[in-house]
């Protein structure tokens, strides 16, 4: 299988994370795979196999006004066309909504099979009217577009004019690979004390801030927890200046971004979810994967499709703070439950096996070249 893959970036992020992970795992099994990114390959976070072509076009960046918008967009489909033809792959595949409407677009009667993928809940990522239009006309070029999860899927159903919608969840790969940037945990986390992690993107879906609140009204009745928040984003300096108004700046951590998130997986005693969406969020299912007892908003998407409340972790009503701040204490308070649903979690290996999804993928990919 020759397969080219349109992603905006290869930086940090879930989407790119997922990327590289089946990009890796059918590069292994002898897929000829190309990667082609709109920003420079200087910017890219995770590692690729050797044998994977890597395409940086650097046609990146925000644009002045719309005129200049209209203009950076062209020479983007022009530059991703003149790709296709160079590579002429089996299937191309677009990670993320811009992606797959410059695939749709670029791909134009050049009869290469087309698959455009959703990485987050789309009505939560409203686009404007133009692109919102050209996302219903080219998804209707595309032979079939992936969701993560139900509510994605009827969405991408009901609003666009895709022709074949199949929801496809994230893969959960076990044990996480280690790269630079190297956080030491031991460096940041005091021996003895105790780890509420949570792991994001330091931008305002991830209701950070909320966390912190939350994690304020428990700090007395749990005097050996800390809360660190492994991530960058541009609410960094904001959610720091919180920290230090609350006084916090000893119990909860804002260190960055990690390339060895698996070691802190491993160190974390309770994993916290506080999103306001997702679309299928990879920290969630790592952690459970590490066996970290877990407490999410059942937000839309994923977590209600990852645990399973009670049994593995606990589901608690989305932006509901007093409920957040009940279902921490009760888990904080009580190394048992934790345990419990610990030991519950690891189940999630098997479920969101990458053996599992990859095959989804390929069987997809197969079935569209009927």
């Amino acid at each position: 299988m020759r397969l080219l893959i349109l992603v905006n970036s290869m930086g940090g992020g879930g989407a790119e994370r997922v990327t590289a992970t089946l990009a890796n795992y059918w590069a292994a099994k002898g897929w000829e795979i190309s990667i082609v990114t709109l920003t420079p390959q200087s910017d890219d976070f995770y590692e690729l196999s050797a044998s994977i072509k890597r395409v940086a076009l650097e046609l990146g960046g925000e644009s002045s006004n719309v005129f200049i918008g209209l203009l950076h967009n062209v020479h983007r489909v022009l530059a991703v066309r003149r790709v296709l033809c160079d590579i002429k792959p089996d299937v191309a595949l677009g990670m993320m909504t811009t992606a797959n409407i410059l695939l749709a677009l670029a791909s134009l009667r050049l009869r290469i099979r087309t698959v455009g993928s959703e990485r987050t809940h789309p009505p939560q990522y409203p686009l404007g009217a133009l692109w919102e239009r050209l996302r219903s006309y080219g998804y209707g070029l595309l032979v079939a577009v992936v969701a993560q999860s139900n509510e994605g899927a009827a969405w991408i159903d009901f609003n666009t004019n895709a022709k074949n919608v199949v929801v496809i969840p994230n893969p959960v790969k076990w044990p996480l690979t280690n790269h630079q940037p190297l956080l030491e945990v031991d460096e940041v986390c005091q021996k003895g004390r105790k780890l509420l992690l949570a792991v994001g993107r330091l931008s305002a879906e991830k209701q950070f801030d909320l966390l912190i609140d939350v994690f304020k009204s428990l700090t007395s009745r749990h005097p050996d927890w800390d809360l660190v928040i492994l991530g960058e984003g541009p609410l960094h300096l904001d959610l720091e200046i919180l920290v230090r108004q609350l006084g916090l700046q000893s119990r909860v951590l804002l260190p960055g971004r990690a390339g060895n998130v698996g070691d802190w997986y491993e160190r974390a005693d309770l994993f916290v979810l506080s999103s306001r969406f997702e679309g299928f969020p990879n920290a969630l299912v790592e952690a459970m994967a590490y066996g970290v007892p877990t407490v999410s908003f059942d937000c839309d998407t994923g977590p209600r499709d990852i645990i399973c409340h009670e049994v593995d972790g606990l589901l608690v009503p989305p932006g509901n703070q007093v409920s957040l701040t009940a279902a921490l204490d009760r888990l904080m308070d009580d190394a048992a439950l934790r345990q419990r649903f610990a030991n519950r979690a690891v189940e999630v290996r098997e479920r969101f096996s990458i053996d599992l999804v990859a095959e989804k993928w390929a069987n997809l990919f197969l079935e569209r070249a009927k």
